[in-house]
């Protein structure tokens, strides 16, 4: 098992939580992105830097992503790829994508994206506060706890 990070979106204010989950564990951890961001240096932990583009790192994820792996990102197209090779996404929120759930977050997302796109709604996802910590923390512990 290892985990993949879609680092491109994933809050700072989430890193510690994952860190302590990982080096707790000795997970192997690669985050991907289209951008160097700072990560430990452990044997365990590592990063790559994929091509400038709005879905590369997207791409990547899915590419090495095994039924055994954790994905963790805040992208549903991404999370339903992941959910089809058989692995389990987990949103930096705290929701657990599984075959369970993501095709009705995909069709809720597309409705939210076709709606803001005709002006209907306007924003995005609140800001990360202590209660979404916990809520990360604890759907990541769940599940690492049911993975290994």
């Amino acid at each position: 098992m290892k985990i993949l990070i879609d680092a491109d979106a994933f809050p700072n204010a989430l890193k510690e939580v994952l860190l302590r989950a990982v080096h707790k564990r000795q997970i192997p951890t690669l985050f991907i992105a289209n951008k160097n961001i700072s990560i430990p240096k452990v044997h365990y932990i590592s990063m790559e830097v994929v091509a400038q583009g709005p879905d590369e790192a997207d791409h990547r994820i899915a590419q090495l992503c095994e039924s055994t792996d954790l994905v963790i990102t805040a992208d549903i197209p991404l999370a339903d790829r992941i959910v089809t090779i058989g692995a389990i996404a987990l949103d930096p929120r705290g929701t657990i994508y599984d075959e369970n759930n993501i095709k009705h977050l995909l069709a809720m997302r597309n409705l939210m994206e076709d709606l803001r796109n005709a002006g209907e709604i306007t924003g995005g996802p609140g800001a990360i506060t202590p209660k979404t910590v916990r809520e990360f923390a604890d759907g990541l512990n769940r599940l690492l706890s049911k993975l290994m």
